[in-house]
């Protein structure tokens, strides 16, 4: 990758990360196309070419990019002294709200990654692919299990809400009713009624 790429105006580099995250959030790497994602920038297939190379030197800037980004919104959004599961959830929602709201395709390209089966791609993300699940996991291990129902499976809850998270942010980008400030509150109307559900 050009370093030159981080001299462009901080509105060019945005809606060329921007275009390139929507493209291969919905295609994958395969499928992604240059074409589409000059397109959807506004600029020359010859300027794309220059800051990154080719496809897949697009693919991995963007990976490493957005993994940097959303482990710094992660790791500064949440307490290390916070104790209530739900919270740390609701802090971990929070902060990634605050990446969608600069880059709203950022999670779907990082969801999408999870499951790339190209080689090359692969390869690209191989070095981070659990760097953001380890800060979760540390995020989340927080919690003072305790509070829990002696009924509850913490393992499957967790599970479950990531789930319906994840299911839930799929349907609103689907419909394109995708709205960061929106979505979070659907997400602590679902936290809070599972705390309730949840604690003793």
């Amino acid at each position: 990758m050009n370093e030159k790429f981080f001299d462009l105006k901080k509105e060019k580099q945005d809606r060329m990360i921007n275009a390139a995250l929507k493209v291969f959030s919905a295609g994958g790497y395969k499928h992604a196309s240059t074409d589409d994602i000059v397109r959807e920038a506004g600029i020359s297939k010859g300027l794309l070419f220059h800051y990154f190379g080719s496809k897949l030197g697009l693919y991995s800037f963007l990976f490493d990019y957005s993994v940097r980004f959303m482990k710094l919104e992660l790791t500064g959004g949440v307490p290390s002294s916070e104790r209530d599961y739900f919270e740390i959830r609701r802090q971990m929602e929070y902060a990634k709200m605050q990446v969608l709201k600069n880059y709203p395709y950022m999670q779907q390209f990082l969801d999408r990654c999870r499951f790339e089966d190209v080689s090359e791609a692969l390869l690209a993300t191989e070095r981070q692919k659990n760097v953001l699940s380890d800060i979760q996991a540390v995020l989340k291990n927080q919690s003072d299990r305790s509070r829990f129902r002696e009924e509850v499976d913490y393992e499957k809850l967790d599970q479950m809400l990531t789930y319906t998270l994840d299911g839930l942010m799929d349907a609103r980008f689907q419909d394109a009713s995708f709205h960061p400030d929106m979505f979070y509150e659907e997400t602590c109307a679902y936290l809070n009624m599972m705390k309730k559900l949840s604690y003793r």
